[in-house]
């Protein structure tokens, strides 16, 4: 089976899996042609080469049009949430579950794309729910409902579909240390919601300071990875590919994705 096998050394956000998915093969045009389907408007999409401590990576983004004047800051600047979010909650709208779902649902997109996509807010928005004390179907997402995640999420599901990728596994998740301001205040790394969705996952922290792996990065490998643990030895890889996150840091602020045959895990 055609294998990705992430290395979240670095964590892993949206962005960061899909500027690793474009080095990997997927034609920034065709993709940027595809989301159009969603029907969103008010942002452009980044996609630009970039050195992290001289590993050349893709650093794709969703630039809201409110955001289009800190694209130097998302290259560069370090604010606290991964790329994910930003950090800029207020510019972006907030979704219930209910209209996300008519929004994939409506698009020309494989079932399967569709269902996968589902699934991966299903799992965030049961994590929010979880966090916040109210049911899934009352609640109002400040990551989930945001533009930028609908196309990570979405994204993500249709360049996997679009590198033919059979099944995903995953290393342990490194996910920083510290504290992250969210909508709600200051959090402690990882996150209540990241937390929530890395139930039943290996995770690891080091003195690496800031919030690593965001709400959708969490939500992407629970839904998606079908192992996650060491690289199996057996795993030989054709094509090893990197997408950059927003932060500089001691360490790549890069997730690693290396594509291969494999027996199903």
């Amino acid at each position: 089976m055609k294998t990705l096998y992430l290395d979240c050394f670095s964590g892993i956000s949206g962005n960061m899996f899909i500027g690793m998915l474009i080095q990997a093969g997927v034609p920034f045009d065709e993709f940027k042609q595809a989301m159009t389907a969603l029907n969103l408007e008010g942002y452009s999409l980044i996609c630009e080469s970039v050195s992290k401590l001289g590993i050349q990576s893709i650093y794709y983004n969703v630039l809201l049009d409110s955001e289009k004047n800190r694209h130097d800051e998302h290259v560069h600047g370090d604010h606290g949430h991964a790329v994910d979010t930003a950090g800029h909650h207020h510019h972006h709208e907030h979704r219930g579950l209910s209209e996300i779902t008519k929004i994939i649902e409506a698009a020309p997109y494989k079932e399967s794309i569709k269902k996968k996509s589902l699934q991966v807010f299903q799992n965030l928005a049961q994590a929010e729910a979880i966090v916040h004390g109210v049911p899934v179907d009352k609640i109002h997402f400040h990551e989930v409902g945001a533009i930028d995640c609908i196309l990570d999420i979405v994204g993500t599901i249709w360049a996997l579909d679009y590198l033919g990728i059979e099944q995903v596994a995953s290393s342990a998740l490194h996910v920083g240390s510290g504290f992250v301001k969210c909508a709600h205040g200051v959090m402690p790394v990882p996150a209540p919601a990241t937390a929530e969705l890395l139930t039943g996952i290996p995770y690891y922290d080091t003195d690496v300071w800031g919030e690593l792996v965001t709400p959708t990065g969490a939500a992407l490998v629970k839904t998606l990875a079908s192992y996650i643990g060491p690289r199996p030895d057996t795993f030989i890889h054709d094509r090893v590919a990197y997408g950059a996150g927003t932060k500089d840091l001691e360490i790549p602020n890069v997730v690693r994705g290396f594509i291969g045959q494999a027996n199903a895990w």
